[in-house]
This record gives structure tokens, sequence and C-alpha cells, in this order.
């Protein structure tokens, strides 16, 4: 470990600036830090089966099945890694019915809403430029296989 390195996953000292986390991190790094916060929100946030229960969690409260149903390629232990991880960063509640069978729904919190926005935002911009992408693909791939 390098000198000055802290074993603590919050803390990043000997770093300029100011993040929510410790208030010694330069926000500008999340990219170099594997240690800063929000490095370790933006791998949570940003992955792709939060990303999709997030997307499915915008207009109602499913249960863990609907979910299940609606993610093409999810397993179910991913499923329930992701809805924990989701819980825990409070963008997600789970409320668990007292009826036999039990029954748990997922939805999104209020903080949880807010990120969605933000999502929508990234799949405009993904819908607005697919073309261009998938043209750069194509004359990537012309090029890779020459």
């Amino acid at each position: 470990m390098e000198e000055g390195t802290s074993k603590e996953p919050t803390h990043c000292a000997g770093t300029k600036g100011g993040c929510e986390g410790c208030g010694d991190c330069d926000v500008y790094q999340w990219h170099v830090r594997e240690d800063c916060d929000v490095r370790q929100i933006l791998d949570r946030i940003a992955d792709k089966w939060s990303l999709l229960v997030i997307a499915l969690l915008d207009r109602q409260s499913l249960r863990f099945t609907e979910l299940r149903r609606a993610i093409d390629g999810v397993s179910q232990r991913m499923l329930t890694v992701t809805l924990r991880q989701l819980e825990r960063d409070g963008m997600v509640e789970r409320t668990v019915h007292a009826v036999v069978p039990p029954r748990v729904d997922y939805a999104l919190t209020p903080l949880g809403r807010t990120l969605h926005a933000t999502i929508q935002s990234l799949v405009t911009w993904t819908e607005t430029h697919q073309q261009e992408i998938a043209a750069a693909r194509a004359s990537y791939d012309a090029r890779a296989n020459t």
C-alpha cells in the first residue's frame, strides 16, 4: 500500500478539494481513486442491473418475481444482490407485507426518483446518438478486420 493511503474505503487523505464523504477528496479524481466515495457510488448506480431496476421502478412498485421477469438475463442471485445494494444506498425501499405467503414489494425512494431523471437523460442521449455509435462501431470493426 502506498504511503498515505488509508485502508478505510471512505478515506481519501492527501488529495485536494472536498467531497461529501470525508472532506479531503477531490471529486474530480473519482476516476483514479478506487477508495473515493464518488467512485464507489458511481460503480453501484451505473451498473446495468441497477440502471434497469431503477428504470422499472419509476412508476410503480414491483415484486421480486415481476422484476426478474422484466429484466432479461438477470439471475435470481444478481437481482437479489442488486436490490440489497440499492436498498443500502437509499435508492430502493423494500416493503414486506404480513400475508401468507409473504409478499415483498420494491419501490424507488425519493432519492431513487431523483436518480431516475438522470438515467432518463442518459437513455435519451443514447437514443439520439445510436446511429452515430452504430456507424462508428462498423467503421472500427472494418479497420480492425483488415
